[in-house]
């Protein structure tokens, strides 16, 4: 894995982990997205911001595990992509489920490839599943700032609320993060997402 590969990997290293409450000042400028990787092929940049919008993703490659612990679920897919030469992309996917109270809840993450041509599917090991996703329709709230509760009851309430006016049921969430650490938290892009029937 080249090292401009590794490093990126230890600037987004901390994206499953950050979800500590945070107080976020108002930024003096509109946000903006802060490019630290690749898409995968064919998917729309983040954004808008602040607001809902609909968006069509193409089919992907993602390699996915459902460790337990947030770290751990990291080093895990980390360890996948090191010893298999897998190039690094943005996002990370988080899959999210309601628990008590209707919070979400972290249930899988997955590092995505660049495209459906890139690594085999199947099982790598016993925690980890690499598997085409089929190409999907999503509603989208996007935000610059922390990985906060507050912020995403705020993107869930958004989203539901478009839901609810269009009539339509979500099929489930995922949170989408775009950068790591090494950008500073009011920098960080984020994209809760209702996946749609």
């Amino acid at each position: 894995m080249k090292k401009s590969s590794r490093l990126l990997i230890l600037v987004l290293a901390g994206l499953a982990a950050s979800n500590a409450p945070a107080q976020n000042p108002t930024p003096s400028q509109p946000p903006g997205y802060v490019d630290e990787a690749p898409l995968p092929k064919g998917w729309p940049k983040p954004g808008p911001y602040d607001q809902v919008s609909e968006k069509s993703y193409p089919s992907y490659r993602a390699a996915f595990t459902t460790e337990n612990r947030e770290n751990g679920a990291f080093r895990t897919l980390f360890s996948h992509i090191q010893k298999n030469d897998i190039p690094m992309t943005a996002p990370v996917e988080i899959s999210m489920a309601e628990g008590d109270g209707q919070n979400l809840h972290q249930t899988s993450l997955a590092f995505l490839y660049q495209d459906t041509g890139v690594g085999k599917t199947g099982a790598d090991g016993a925690k980890i599943e690499v598997r085409d996703v089929p190409a999907m329709k999503t509603l989208s709230y996007t935000w610059q700032g922390d990985r906060n509760e507050a912020n995403i009851a705020k993107a869930k309430s958004a989203l539901e609320a478009a839901l609810k006016d269009r009539k339509i049921e979500a099929k489930g969430f995922r949170l989408l993060g775009y950068n790591g650490p090494g950008i500073p938290e009011l920098k960080r892009t984020w994209e809760l997402q209702a996946l749609l029937k």
